[in-house]
Protein backbone atom coordinates (compact mmCIF):
# COMPACT_ATOMS: atom_id res chain seq x y z
CA UNK A 1 0.00 0.00 0.00
CA UNK A 2 1.54 3.48 -0.75
CA UNK A 3 -1.02 4.80 2.16
CA UNK A 4 -3.22 4.16 4.89
CA UNK A 5 -5.93 6.75 5.55
CA UNK A 6 -6.99 6.76 8.95
CA UNK A 7 -10.08 8.65 8.94
CA UNK A 8 -12.58 7.09 7.06
CA UNK A 9 -16.54 7.22 8.10
CA UNK A 10 -18.72 3.93 6.97
CA UNK A 11 -21.98 4.74 7.69
CA UNK A 12 -24.06 1.95 9.12
CA UNK A 13 -27.88 3.68 9.24
CA UNK A 14 -29.82 5.81 7.44
CA UNK A 15 -28.47 9.73 6.91
CA UNK A 16 -29.05 11.88 9.60
CA UNK A 17 -29.25 16.04 10.17
CA UNK A 18 -25.85 15.38 10.99
CA UNK A 19 -24.72 13.87 7.62
CA UNK A 20 -26.70 16.31 6.09
CA UNK A 21 -24.52 19.24 7.41
CA UNK A 22 -21.47 17.43 6.28
CA UNK A 23 -22.55 17.28 2.74
CA UNK A 24 -23.04 20.73 2.77
CA UNK A 25 -20.06 22.43 4.19
CA UNK A 26 -17.58 19.58 2.12
CA UNK A 27 -20.39 20.15 -1.15
CA UNK A 28 -19.80 15.70 -1.07
CA UNK A 29 -22.19 13.44 -1.90
CA UNK A 30 -21.54 11.73 1.48
CA UNK A 31 -21.42 8.41 -0.14
CA UNK A 32 -19.77 5.11 1.37
CA UNK A 33 -21.37 2.73 -0.57
CA UNK A 34 -17.94 2.07 -2.61
CA UNK A 35 -15.70 2.13 -0.02
CA UNK A 36 -13.73 -0.91 -0.59
CA UNK A 37 -13.73 -0.55 -4.21
CA UNK A 38 -12.46 2.94 -3.95
CA UNK A 39 -9.49 2.03 -1.58
CA UNK A 40 -8.41 -1.36 -3.15
CA UNK A 41 -8.18 1.14 -6.64
CA UNK A 42 -6.02 3.70 -5.13
CA UNK A 43 -3.46 0.79 -3.57
CA UNK A 44 -4.25 2.54 0.25
CA UNK A 45 -5.44 1.24 3.85
CA UNK A 46 -8.03 2.56 5.33
CA UNK A 47 -9.23 2.85 9.23
CA UNK A 48 -12.94 2.48 8.91
CA UNK A 49 -15.68 3.50 11.56
CA UNK A 50 -19.09 5.34 12.23
CA UNK A 51 -19.84 6.78 15.34
CA UNK A 52 -22.95 6.01 17.87
CA UNK A 53 -24.59 8.79 19.47
CA UNK A 54 -27.84 7.41 20.28
CA UNK A 55 -28.17 8.85 23.49
CA UNK A 56 -28.40 12.65 22.14
CA UNK A 57 -30.40 11.76 18.52
CA UNK A 58 -31.55 7.92 19.34
CA UNK A 59 -29.93 6.64 16.22
CA UNK A 60 -28.41 3.47 16.38
CA UNK A 61 -24.98 2.22 14.54
CA UNK A 62 -23.84 -1.14 13.55
CA UNK A 63 -20.61 -1.86 14.61
CA UNK A 64 -21.15 -5.06 13.46
CA UNK A 65 -21.43 -4.04 9.52
CA UNK A 66 -17.49 -2.35 10.33
CA UNK A 67 -16.29 -5.60 11.35
CA UNK A 68 -17.84 -7.50 8.40
CA UNK A 69 -16.44 -5.33 5.73
CA UNK A 70 -12.95 -5.27 6.99
CA UNK A 71 -13.09 -8.80 7.38
CA UNK A 72 -13.72 -8.92 3.49
CA UNK A 73 -11.17 -6.96 2.53
CA UNK A 74 -8.47 -8.90 2.63
CA UNK A 75 -6.18 -6.49 5.03
CA UNK A 76 -6.65 -3.75 3.27
CA UNK A 77 -9.03 -2.05 6.08
CA UNK A 78 -9.28 -2.16 10.01
CA UNK A 79 -12.33 -1.70 11.64
CA UNK A 80 -12.13 0.97 14.83
CA UNK A 81 -15.24 0.03 17.31
CA UNK A 82 -17.87 3.20 18.24
CA UNK A 83 -19.74 3.58 21.70
CA UNK A 84 -21.51 6.31 23.37
CA UNK A 85 -20.05 6.96 26.54
CA UNK A 86 -22.94 8.33 27.95
CA UNK A 87 -24.98 4.49 27.93
CA UNK A 88 -22.61 3.75 31.26
CA UNK A 89 -22.13 0.10 31.33
CA UNK A 90 -23.38 -1.29 28.28
CA UNK A 91 -21.18 0.83 26.51
CA UNK A 92 -18.35 -1.29 27.95
CA UNK A 93 -20.44 -4.00 26.95
CA UNK A 94 -20.43 -3.21 23.22
CA UNK A 95 -16.62 -2.79 23.34
CA UNK A 96 -16.00 -6.34 25.09
CA UNK A 97 -18.20 -7.31 21.65
CA UNK A 98 -16.63 -5.49 19.43
CA UNK A 99 -13.13 -6.74 20.40
CA UNK A 100 -14.34 -10.24 19.62
CA UNK A 101 -15.67 -9.04 16.59
CA UNK A 102 -12.17 -8.43 15.59
CA UNK A 103 -12.06 -4.39 15.55
CA UNK A 104 -8.87 -2.80 16.88
CA UNK A 105 -10.00 0.81 18.36
CA UNK A 106 -12.40 3.24 19.38
CA UNK A 107 -13.86 6.76 17.83
CA UNK A 108 -15.41 8.95 19.43
CA UNK A 109 -16.52 12.81 18.58
CA UNK A 110 -17.35 14.22 21.82
CA UNK A 111 -19.60 17.28 20.54
CA UNK A 112 -22.14 15.41 19.18
CA UNK A 113 -21.68 12.88 21.93
CA UNK A 114 -21.79 15.62 24.46
CA UNK A 115 -19.38 14.77 26.63
CA UNK A 116 -15.85 15.32 28.63
CA UNK A 117 -13.26 12.92 27.27
CA UNK A 118 -11.49 13.46 30.68
CA UNK A 119 -14.77 12.61 32.89
CA UNK A 120 -13.65 10.09 35.70
CA UNK A 121 -16.91 8.18 34.73
CA UNK A 122 -15.72 7.15 31.68
CA UNK A 123 -12.43 5.62 32.34
CA UNK A 124 -12.92 2.14 32.07
CA UNK A 125 -13.78 2.71 28.70
CA UNK A 126 -9.95 4.15 28.44
CA UNK A 127 -8.91 1.75 30.95
CA UNK A 128 -10.37 -1.49 28.28
CA UNK A 129 -8.83 0.59 25.56
CA UNK A 130 -5.32 0.57 26.88
CA UNK A 131 -5.40 -3.12 28.19
CA UNK A 132 -6.38 -4.02 24.51
CA UNK A 133 -3.62 -1.70 22.76
CA UNK A 134 -6.58 -0.07 20.80
CA UNK A 135 -5.80 3.09 19.85
CA UNK A 136 -8.29 5.79 20.77
CA UNK A 137 -9.64 8.22 17.80
CA UNK A 138 -11.50 11.24 19.28
CA UNK A 139 -12.80 14.05 17.12
CA UNK A 140 -10.97 17.37 18.50
CA UNK A 141 -11.37 21.24 17.08
CA UNK A 142 -14.50 22.58 15.66
CA UNK A 143 -16.91 20.27 13.39
CA UNK A 144 -18.86 21.11 10.34
CA UNK A 145 -21.77 19.64 12.07
CA UNK A 146 -24.30 22.27 12.51
CA UNK A 147 -21.66 24.53 11.50
CA UNK A 148 -24.14 28.06 10.60
CA UNK A 149 -27.30 27.08 11.66
CA UNK A 150 -28.48 28.87 14.29
CA UNK A 151 -27.32 27.86 17.63
CA UNK A 152 -25.41 25.44 16.02
CA UNK A 153 -27.88 22.52 16.27
CA UNK A 154 -27.55 23.13 20.14
CA UNK A 155 -23.85 21.57 19.61
CA UNK A 156 -21.12 22.93 22.34
CA UNK A 157 -17.60 23.37 20.75
CA UNK A 158 -15.80 23.01 24.40
CA UNK A 159 -16.37 19.15 24.09
CA UNK A 160 -13.46 19.20 21.17
CA UNK A 161 -11.35 21.50 22.82
CA UNK A 162 -7.87 19.16 23.53
CA UNK A 163 -7.20 21.34 27.16
CA UNK A 164 -7.94 19.95 29.41
CA UNK A 165 -9.68 16.35 27.99
CA UNK A 166 -7.10 15.01 25.64
CA UNK A 167 -3.98 16.19 28.27
CA UNK A 168 -5.40 14.91 31.15
CA UNK A 169 -6.20 11.34 29.27
CA UNK A 170 -3.02 10.95 28.05
CA UNK A 171 -1.67 11.66 31.08
CA UNK A 172 -3.01 9.59 33.05
CA UNK A 173 -3.47 6.64 30.32
CA UNK A 174 0.56 7.18 29.55
CA UNK A 175 0.04 3.52 27.34
CA UNK A 176 -2.98 4.53 25.60
CA UNK A 177 -2.37 5.85 22.60
CA UNK A 178 -4.76 8.97 21.39
CA UNK A 179 -5.00 10.31 17.72
CA UNK A 180 -6.38 13.84 17.93
CA UNK A 181 -8.32 14.19 15.00
CA UNK A 182 -8.10 17.01 12.54
CA UNK A 183 -5.50 18.54 14.79
CA UNK A 184 -7.82 20.51 17.00
CA UNK A 185 -8.36 23.77 15.00
CA UNK A 186 -9.02 26.25 15.73
CA UNK A 187 -6.84 25.12 18.97
CA UNK A 188 -4.04 23.74 17.29
CA UNK A 189 -1.50 25.24 19.10
CA UNK A 190 -2.76 23.43 22.65
CA UNK A 191 -2.62 20.24 20.80
CA UNK A 192 0.76 21.02 19.41
CA UNK A 193 1.67 21.53 22.84
CA UNK A 194 0.13 18.58 24.40
CA UNK A 195 1.54 16.32 21.20
CA UNK A 196 5.13 17.64 22.04
CA UNK A 197 4.56 16.75 25.59
CA UNK A 198 2.95 13.51 25.79
CA UNK A 199 4.16 11.25 23.37
CA UNK A 200 1.40 8.85 23.06
CA UNK A 201 -0.52 11.65 21.41
CA UNK A 202 -0.80 11.38 17.67
CA UNK A 203 -2.48 14.11 15.14
CA UNK A 204 -4.54 13.42 12.27
CA UNK A 205 -4.20 15.75 9.38
CA UNK A 206 -8.02 14.24 8.42
CA UNK A 207 -11.44 17.18 7.37
CA UNK A 208 -9.32 19.52 6.14
CA UNK A 209 -7.74 20.40 2.65
CA UNK A 210 -3.92 20.46 2.85
CA UNK A 211 -3.92 24.01 1.53
CA UNK A 212 -5.71 24.80 4.45
CA UNK A 213 -3.58 23.40 6.73
CA UNK A 214 -2.21 26.03 9.53
CA UNK A 215 2.13 27.29 9.15
CA UNK A 216 2.63 26.07 12.66
CA UNK A 217 0.92 22.30 12.04
CA UNK A 218 3.13 21.99 9.00
CA UNK A 219 6.25 23.18 10.91
CA UNK A 220 5.61 20.83 14.17
CA UNK A 221 5.34 17.73 11.81
CA UNK A 222 8.67 18.62 9.75
CA UNK A 223 10.39 18.21 12.83
CA UNK A 224 9.39 17.68 16.71
CA UNK A 225 6.38 15.25 16.08
CA UNK A 226 7.19 13.81 12.70
CA UNK A 227 6.68 10.26 14.26
CA UNK A 228 3.15 10.63 15.30
CA UNK A 229 1.26 12.65 12.39
CA UNK A 230 -1.15 10.48 10.44
CA UNK A 231 -2.59 10.95 6.66
CA UNK A 232 -6.75 10.91 6.74
CA UNK A 233 -8.94 12.37 4.92
CA UNK A 234 -12.77 12.64 5.95
CA UNK A 235 -13.73 10.68 3.57
CA UNK A 236 -16.61 10.29 2.16
CA UNK A 237 -16.84 13.82 2.65
CA UNK A 238 -13.16 14.86 1.70
CA UNK A 239 -11.85 12.31 -0.51
CA UNK A 240 -7.76 11.30 -0.60
CA UNK A 241 -7.64 11.79 -4.48
CA UNK A 242 -8.13 15.51 -3.11
CA UNK A 243 -5.79 15.92 -0.63
CA UNK A 244 -3.23 13.57 -1.57
CA UNK A 245 -2.83 15.99 -4.87
CA UNK A 246 -2.80 19.26 -2.59
CA UNK A 247 -0.72 17.71 0.14
CA UNK A 248 2.13 17.01 -2.72
CA UNK A 249 2.88 20.93 -2.97
CA UNK A 250 2.72 21.74 1.21
CA UNK A 251 6.49 22.26 2.13
CA UNK A 252 7.16 18.48 3.52
CA UNK A 253 10.35 17.19 3.73
CA UNK A 254 10.47 13.48 1.53
CA UNK A 255 11.20 11.58 4.48
CA UNK A 256 8.54 13.12 6.45
CA UNK A 257 6.27 13.07 3.50
CA UNK A 258 6.38 8.70 3.32
CA UNK A 259 5.98 9.03 7.14
CA UNK A 260 2.50 10.84 7.34
CA UNK A 261 0.87 8.66 4.59
CA UNK A 262 2.37 4.87 5.20
CA UNK A 263 5.00 4.51 8.09
CA UNK A 264 3.63 6.28 10.93
CA UNK A 265 0.53 4.72 10.80
CA UNK A 266 1.72 1.03 10.39
CA UNK A 267 3.75 1.38 13.23
CA UNK A 268 0.76 3.00 15.09
CA UNK A 269 -1.42 -0.33 13.94
CA UNK A 270 0.93 -2.81 13.53
CA UNK A 271 -0.26 -3.06 10.02
CA UNK A 272 1.83 -4.93 7.45
CA UNK A 273 1.93 -3.11 3.89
Amino acid sequence: MRAIDVHVHLHTTEADTARKDAQQVFGSSGSSADLLEYYTSRDMGAVIFDVDKETTTGQRIDNGAIAELAAKSGGRLIGFASVDPNKGAAALEELERCAALGLRGLKLQPITQQFHLADRRFYPLWEFCQAHNWPLLVHTGTTGIGAGSPGGRGLKLKYGHPLPDVDDVAADFPDLNIIAAHFAWPWHLDLLAIARHKANVWVDLSGWAPKYIPDEVVKYLNSVISDRVLFGSDYPWLKPDRWMAEFQHLPVKDEVREKVLLTNAQRLLGWDA
